[in-house]
Formats: C-alpha cells, sequence, structure tokens
C-alpha cells in the first residue's frame, strides 16, 4: 500500500524530469521569439529643510544667579534646482526601415508572394522628424521655518525673576554707597585745601573737582558765633548827673613840639 506522503512526490518528480518544449520561429536564421525589455529611468531629487534650536536666551545678574527666557528661532530659507540634458535636442530623425516582404516565394497560381523574409532588410526608407520632449527643469522654493521654545515650569521663572530684581536693588545700593564715600571724601580733602590756600587754578581742566565745594569759616570759627553781654543792674542810673561820675579829673599834658 502506497502512503499518502509518497503519492505527493510523485507530481515533483514528474515536473522535474519533463523536458521544456519552447517553440521559436525562425526567419531567415533569425529567432522571432518574443523577448520584450522594459527599461526605465529616472531620478529623484530629496531636499529637506533642518530647523536648528539655538540655547534658551541666558540673562546673567551677578552673584550666580542666571534666568532663562522663552526663545524664538526663525530661519528663513531659500533653495532652488536646475536640471538640464546636455547637448539639447528638441527633436531627432527617427528612420523608418523597409518592412516589404513580395516576394520569395509562388502561390499555386505562380504568382509571387511573401516568404516570411524581408526583401530588403535594413534599408531606410526615409527618416520621422521625432520630438524628444527634452526640457529644462528650475525649481525655486521661499520659506521660513520658526521654532518657539519656552519653560515648563513657570514657578522656577518667577522664583528667579524675583532673585534677579533683589540682586539688582543689591547692586545699586552698593553703588550708592560707594558713591557717598566717594563724595564725601572729596568735600573733606577739598575743604581742608582750601583752608590752607591751596586750590586749583579755575582754568586747570581739575578746576572742577573742588569747585562745588564751599568753606564758610576758613578761620576755624564754627558758625553761628554768638557772645553774651550782661544787661546792668536796675539801682544803677543810666544818666551821669556830676562830673564825679566819670571818674577822676582829666589831666592835659602839654606837648612840646619837636624841633
Amino acid at each position: 500500500m502506497i502512503s499518502m506522503k509518497k503519492l505527493f512526490f510523485i507530481p515533483f518528480l514528474l515536473s522535474a524530469f519533463t523536458p521544456s518544449i519552447s517553440l521559436a520561429q525562425e526567419i531567415g536564421g533569425v529567432s522571432a521569439t518574443a523577448s520584450p525589455v522594459a527599461n526605465s529611468s529616472g531620478s529623484v531629487t530629496n531636499q529637506a529643510i533642518q530647523v536648528l534650536q539655538g540655547p534658551y536666551i541666558t540673562n546673567t545678574y551677578g552673584g550666580g544667579i542666571q534666568c532663562q527666557g522663552p526663545t524664538l528661532n526663525v530661519t528663513p530659507f531659500i533653495t532652488g534646482s536646475v536640471s538640464a540634458q546636455k547637448p539639447f535636442e528638441p527633436f531627432f530623425d527617427d528612420p523608418v526601415y523597409d518592412v516589404s516582404d513580395n516576394f520569395g516565394a509562388f502561390d499555386e497560381d505562380g504568382k509571387p508572394i511573401g516568404d516570411g523574409i524581408l526583401d530588403n532588410p535594413g534599408d531606410i526608407i526615409f527618416f520621422k522628424r521625432t520630438r524628444t520632449g527634452q526640457k529644462d527643469n528650475y525649481n525655486l522654493s521661499l520659506g521660513v521655518s520658526a521654532t518657539l521654545s519656552r519653560p515648563i515650569d513657570q514657578k522656577l521663572q518667577d522664583q528667579c525673576k524675583e532673585a534677579a530684581a533683589t540682586q539688582i536693588s543689591f547692586q545699586k545700593q552698593v553703588t550708592a554707597n560707594k558713591r557717598l564715600d566717594f563724595e564725601i571724601a572729596r568735600l573733606k580733602n577739598c575743604g581742608e585745601l582750601k583752608k590752607q590756600g591751596i586750590y586749583f587754578h579755575p582754568k586747570s581742566p581739575y578746576y572742577k573737582v573742588c569747585a562745588d565745594v564751599v568753606v564758610t569759616n576758613p578761620g576755624g570759627v564754627i558758625p553761628p558765633h554768638t557772645h553774651s553781654i550782661p544787661s546792668p543792674s536796675k539801682n544803677v542810673s543810666r544818666v551821669s548827673k556830676s562830673a564825679a561820675d566819670l571818674g577822676a579829673p582829666l589831666q592835659i599834658r602839654s606837648q612840646t613840639p619837636s624841633p
């Protein structure tokens, strides 16, 4: 009894050992077997625009405080391509061959007929002007690409802005203190020099350094300066009634003129 597995191999064996039969027609010793050939050609150009995202804009306020804000990147671009074939030929002459077959055999009446072989193989009857379809291709593209980057954590952004504002206020106060120290030192030095009678010439470019310093009491008396005068007692008369009130009698000395 033949198993089912062996029955499946019989068709494969028959197909392996069966010779293949090909039919071909020959015309004048030249094989006329159809042998179609398909050729396809083309070109593909891929163009891409690459958008590079830059780093976040970072602001530095001193003291190690750095804040990053939103960043907008705008990239304009221009792309173009030109394709052409050289030499440029809009038309070409397509040869038309003589395919007549009128001789080579005879019919029953003895008239010549074709025998399946071209009477004038390879002969060109005329040239047909054919359009090539060749053309140049031009492509120009204009555009703008943009990307917007924004930090997600808004709380950190607010804290960074608050720290930046504090740092700016601190720097302003330090600058004000330095300015005050400079002005006081200038006032002190200019005042001491003016008390000693030392100052720049009015035509000197450094005269304006101490021009606004005013010394109101060069002698050393601290203004305002007042003296108290005691008032007389109420029992003393203010009007002299006799010469004795004026003190000792006056003595007149004679003066001898000098020779």
